[in-house]
């Protein structure tokens, strides 16, 4: 028996407004907390988790270019698609996206959400096997009063039948897609998934939420959010280094750093021989404990001939964040003679987060000489040293 499917959609097509506070008009999943955006965030959690099948998110039309700049990348992950005016035809949005690849099961979760954890996808995919339908809640415990007219006390629920909705919400993909295509026929509008798979007649569960797992939805929610980062003990922080050298050959420029820097000769090497790049490979791949770059990229395998080494740092970086890591920052040094450096370093600074999609202030790049002593006196070679700090999930 072929093991089950589990597709995911990420429902990202909303503007943010209620979020966006003083002076903002940057849509709340594409802000920034604790240095990476919300919606980069958010797909982390499901990059980590090995039974996700596909993952699918529904953007607004006009933020194109803003989901572009987040430079995700996961095997598993689909095109993003256009998002309605509504949550609800955004998600009948992206189960018609899925429908071809025809999952067993699907989780539908809202992107503002940034701190689900392993923990709990795995709850909501579990319970899937007896249920037709699965939602993580947290019982309430204020006090809940009802008025008929927000002024005045009509009565006060019993609180220990009332629970929190949270997401993702998971359901078995034939059932949900069908609920949601019936729901858009009669043009009501439901509150969330759960509610249009209770309307329709299937077994939906509860299992146990989390308190972190908080929707960004207000201003005041961005700090709370910071403080759930910084307090968090299910992280910590790893260092990796990374050293390389390659000799000068005949040419006219070398490569640094993703830079195409004129000179007298080029470095050699199997790729562009660009001898920042595999040091910075080699430092995120050790604070993951992949090996190195020779690993993943052997130079007797004759594809990588000539490649440009972003190919290299891009795969390091995907790792990190499959792990549900984020890359805290990066410190490159550059020792030659020649070619001049720094005037190339802040276009060098602005390749490395391109292609990691981080921002540039998380990079460091710096030179210096030999003072004229060994190989490098001789101007015979360049050497790199890197070193990273990623943020992943802990272990043990």
């Amino acid at each position: 028996m072929r093991p089950k499917s589990t597709a995911v959609i990420v429902v990202a097509a909303g503007k943010g407004e209620r979020a966006a506070g003083s002076g903002q008009n940057t849509p709340k999943q594409y802000r920034p907390v604790a240095g990476q955006p919300i919606l980069a965030r958010t797909m982390t959690a499901f990059f980590a988790h090995q039974g996700i099948t596909h993952i699918v998110p529904v953007i607004h039309a006009d933020h194109a270019d803003r989901y572009a700049a987040l430079n995700l990348a996961d095997s598993r992950l689909l095109p993003p698609v256009h998002g309605a005016s509504t949550r609800q035809g955004s998600v009948l949005a992206g189960l018609k996206a899925l429908a071809p690849l025809r999952p067993d099961r699907v989780l539908i979760h809202d992107a503002a959400r940034p701190f689900a954890t392993l923990a709990l996808l795995d709850r909501v995919i579990a319970a899937l096997d007896q249920n037709d339908g699965v939602l993580p809640t947290l019982p309430v415990t204020d006090t809940i009063k009802r008025s008929l007219d927000g002024e005045l006390i009509a009565a006060t629920e019993d609180r220990r039948q009332l629970f929190a909705a949270q997401t993702p919400q998971g359901f078995r993909f034939g059932q949900i897609f069908s609920a949601h295509m019936r729901a858009e026929s009669i043009r009501r509008e439901f509150t969330d998934d759960a509610e249009i798979a209770e309307w329709a007649g299937l077994r939906v569960a509860m299992v146990e939420g989390e308190r972190n797992n908080i929707k960004i939805t207000h201003p005041e929610d961005f700090d709370r959010a910071e403080r759930i980062i910084m307090a968090n003990p299910g992280t910590e922080t790893r260092i990796g280094t990374g050293y390389d050298v390659h000799p000068f050959a005949p040419g006219d420029a070398v490569w640094l750093c993703g830079v195409k820097i004129p000179h007298k000769a080029k470095l050699q090497g199997h790729s562009d021989a660009d001898v920042a790049l595999h040091a910075l490979t080699d430092a995120l791949l050790g604070a993951i404990g992949e090996g190195d770059i020779g690993t993943h990229f052997p130079p007797s395998d004759p594809q990588w001939k000539g490649a440009a080494s972003s190919l290299f740092l891009r795969h390091a970086g995907d790792l990190v964040r499959q792990r549900g890591g984020r890359i805290v920052n990066l410190d490159v040094t550059i020792v030659a003679e020649a070619p001049r450096i720094a005037a190339h370093v802040p276009a060098m600074c602005a390749a490395i987060a391109e292609t990691l999609g981080i921002s540039a202030d998380r990079v460091a790049v710096k030179a210096t000489t030999n003072e004229k002593l060994g190989f490098i006196g001789r101007e015979e070679g360049i050497v790199s040293m890197a070193s990273a700090s990623v943020e992943v999930p802990r272990i043990d």
